[in-house]
């Protein structure tokens, strides 16, 4: 058997981490734009199989952190059973996320893997503002420049090119980025306010973080299941709930619910640095992929220009302070 030094860990970590990061997005890209034959899978129903199976997944955890005691386990339900005020709290961010999930595939079936990668990174600059206001948290003077380098690159990155000549191809090519754009900006504020939130209850109780998750998990069936009742309830009734599903969207639903698992065990060896690189090889192997193999994006100078802006400030904004983003297990 071979032992992984400490070294290699941060090594394997941050493989683990740009793997899971890229993966997901290119996967979802992806299964939104193939093309079929039968009618495309629903985003909500997607959304409420993620969190069905990261709640299996979550109790299989807790089953093995308490060796398999059904005894403990029980305890630690009947615990939050016991105390509904302190579990209702979290129904406010397991709304938001289910929110969040949703717009993510709005957004992936308006924007290139590329652009969504690279624009999605203004959840750092929520994030800060909200652990800024709700946690009292205190910038440093790089963490403040690295937010301005972080909106001058998004920025660029948005900035219309012009280049199409046809009107009606241009036109319809706007719509679409803005429809995705404002989806990354409404997923990037419900993203920094409810990990913030998130971590406010966290520090308030001494609950088991997988037991928190389940709770995030059921919550967010709930809210989940009754969006796809409210906007897709006509498919559902037409063709199941399951109707479009294929390997691609399987793949995604377990990208989607166990990604955040993976993150959870790996993330104590990477330190921020080292999560920064991830970011940063995530937003370049995602821009190569999507230009190679997705053939849907085109890059221009602007382009690279902002990309490399935001790259930077994600490295200047760990560089000082950890981020409230990065001590929450999300899963």
């Amino acid at each position: 058997m071979i032992l992984l030094t400490s070294h290699s860990l941060k090594y394997v970590s941050l493989g683990v981490l740009v793997l899971q990061t890229t993966s997901l997005v290119l996967t979802m890209r992806y299964s939104r734009t193939l093309k079929e034959d039968g009618p495309r899978y629903l985003a909500s129903s997607a959304v409420v199989s993620a969190e069905v199976l990261k709640i299996f997944a979550c109790t299989v955890l807790i089953f093995v952190e308490n060796n398999f005691s059904v005894r403990v386990v029980n305890q630690l339900l009947n615990e939050v059973l016991s105390k509904p005020v302190e579990t209702m709290k979290l129904a406010i961010p397991a709304g938001i996320y289910t929110l969040q999930n949703n717009l993510l595939y709005v957004a992936l079936s308006n924007l290139d893997a590329a652009t969504y990668q690279v624009t999605y990174q203004l959840k750092i600059l929520t994030t800060a503002l909200f652990s800024v206001s709700m946690l009292g948290k205190q910038l440093g003077f790089y963490q403040w420049l690295s937010l301005l380098f972080l909106m001058a690159g998004v920025t660029l990155v948005q900035w219309p090119t012009g280049y199409e000549n046809d009107y009606e191809m241009t036109t319809v090519s706007s719509r679409s980025q803005f429809v995705g754009m404002m989806a990354v900006l409404m997923a990037c504020v419900s993203s920094g306010f409810a990990g913030v939130y998130f971590e406010k209850i966290l520090k308030e109780t001494k609950q088991s973080v997988w037991v928190r998750n389940i709770q995030l998990g059921l919550f967010g069936f709930v809210f989940g299941f009754l969006g796809m009742i409210v906007y897709d309830g006509q498919s559902v009734r037409e063709s199941g709930m399951f109707q479009g599903y294929n390997f691609v969207t399987y793949t995604v639903v377990v990208l989607q619910a166990l990604g955040g698992l993976v993150v959870a065990v790996v993330i104590k060896y990477a330190d921020n640095i080292l999560k920064g690189f991830a970011t940063s090889l995530s937003i370049i192997v995602s821009t190569l992929i999507s230009y190679f193999l997705l053939d849907d994006f085109n890059p221009t100078g602007l382009f690279f220009l902002g990309a490399m802006l935001v790259i930077a400030a994600t490295f200047l904004y760990s560089y000082e302070w950890k981020p409230a983003g990065n001590s929450i297990i999300k899963v």
